[in-house]
Formats: structure tokens, C-alpha cells, sequence
């Protein structure tokens, strides 16, 4: 394998992340000088879901803060990023040429799971950004869809940036955190079933996670948080192979395990 992609899938863990990124912000923060500065970032975020596929075009970005009850200095934090709106009608285009119905929001601001992995990216807000939606009711095959559509975005110098986690089940860190324990073995289990599945290149199998993978419904009682992996695989392509440039558990439940690509 030699040339590195410009599609990487990131953590973004929880909003606590943004003041404590550790060593999974540190592996973001490397991976990102592998790049040459981007002409602007397309990122797909689950806490942007829509029924359709929807592109961001606005021309500066609001920080949403879409959580509560945490420290109250993550709330004084500002990612000014601007947008690329002649890129998000570039985005829409490519969408409708393959058939997928596409909207345009010049409203929306940027989430979380967009400004939070972004941060440690590109934390002078120096490069433009572009936020796609995820439609986390149409499964896996519509964002390997979504991704395989977008793919030749990388040749004209746009970053593909992926956020998620690998693992995400909120009820059982509410257990650990009332009553006790540690990381469920699951966590990890299902972590390093994906890496084997990543590293064989196998598409199938990933796309069939949930009907292969006795973990599966545990660790995502619902998909949206593991929908933009497979985004990011289809972007990449088939012949790609996945390299994981960061493993690791946050807050017992959260797999931050990022990935790059490579051909």
C-alpha cells in the first residue's frame, strides 16, 4: 500500500472530548499534517440527520452545542469555521447526477460531531468547510452510497472527514456510571472484529454487521454513530484497505479507534 487517501473516519467521542482529546486528539492532529492543506473538508456527522441528504452552504458557521448538563467552559468554546457554498452546490450536483435526491441548508451550523474532530484537525479554522447529513434510518448500503458518490471530490483537493464511533451504547455508560464497572467486553470485542473486517478489505461482511455480529445491537441500539464508516468506505473504494492510525476506549463505551485509507 503507498498513497494515502484523502478520506479519514475520526472520533468525536463525548463533548467532554473538546476539552480533554488526549491521545485520540493527538492522533488527529498528526494524521492531519499527512494531508496537504485541503481546499475545504466535506464531513458527514451523525448528530445531523435528515430524511434526505442535505448540504450545509452557508458562508460562516455557528458552533452548536447540541448537549447539556457539561462543563461549562466546552460552552465558551468557538470554532469559527467558514463555508464553501460553490462546493456544497458542487456536492448537490453530484448527488442528483446519481440519482440521490439532495437538499441545500444555508442555515445550518456546524454540531458536535463536525466542530469537535475538526478542532483538532484544523484548529485555526483556517480551511473552509462543507457539512453533509446522514440519514441513519436507511442503513449502511445508502451511506457506502452516499460516500462511493462523493469519492472524486479527493481528486480536486477536498478532505472527506467521517465522524462517529465505533461503539456507542449511552444506556450501559449510564449503568457503569450509577453503579459501577468497567469496560463491557463487547466494547472491545466489537472494536477488533471491525479492525479484522477493515484490514480484509472485507465489504460484505462490514456492510452485514448487524445480522453477522452477535455485539452488533448492543453496541449500536440504533446505527447513526457507525453509518459514517461506511461512508468513508465507500469513498474510498474497494480496493482501498483500511489503517487504523488510532485505537483506543473513552468513557467505557466509546471505541475511538480512527482510520485512514490507503491504495
Amino acid at each position: 500500500m503507498s498513497n494515502l487517501k484523502k478520506i479519514i473516519f475520526v472520533p468525536h467521542g463525548a463533548p467532554t472530548f473538546a476539552l480533554d482529546p488526549g491521545a485520540a486528539g493527538s492522533a488527529m492532529s498528526r494524521i492531519s499534517k499527512e494531508f496537504p492543506t485541503p481546499r475545504a473538508v466535506l464531513c458527514i456527522s451523525p448528530h445531523w440527520e435528515t430524511s434526505l441528504p442535505t448540504v450545509g452552504s452557508s458562508k460562516q458557521f455557528e458552533t452548536i452545542y447540541d448537549f447539556y448538563g457539561f462543563d461549562e467552559r466546552i460552552y465558551q468554546i468557538k470554532y469559527p469555521a467558514t463555508g464553501c457554498p460553490e462546493l456544497a452546490g458542487e456536492v448537490q450536483g453530484i448527488l442528483l447526477k446519481n440519482g440521490i435526491e439532495c437538499l441545500l441548508d444555508p442555515d445550518r451550523g456546524l454540531d458536535h460531531g463536525a466542530w469537535m474532530p475538526l478542532r483538532q484537525l484544523y484548529p485555526d479554522a483556517n480551511v473552509p468547510i462543507v457539512p453533509l447529513s446522514l440519514q441513519g434510518h436507511k442503513g449502511p448500503q445508502h451511506a457506502y452510497r452516499l460516500g462511493a458518490a462523493l469519492s472524486a471530490l479527493t481528486d480536486e483537493g477536498i478532505l472527506l472527514v467521517a465522524s462517529g464511533n465505533l461503539t456507542h451504547n449511552l444506556d450501559d455508560y449510564r449503568k457503569i456510571m450509577m453503579q459501577g464497572g468497567s469496560t463491557p467486553a463487547y466494547v472491545h470485542e466489537f472494536a477488533n472484529w471491525l479492525f479484522e473486517m477493515l484490514s480484509a478489505g472485507d465489504i460484505e461482511s462490514l456492510i452485514n454487521y448487524r445480522r453477522i455480529n452477535k455485539d452488533a445491537v448492543r453496541v449500536h441500539p440504533t446505527e447513526e454513530h457507525l453509518l459514517p464508516l461506511f461512508f468513508a468506505l465507500g469513498a474510498a473504494g474497494k480496493n482501498s484497505r483500511a489503517e487504523a492510525f488510532y485505537r483506543g476506549i473513552s468513557d467505557y463505551v466509546l471505541a475511538m479507534d480512527a482510520y485512514a485509507f490507503r491504495t
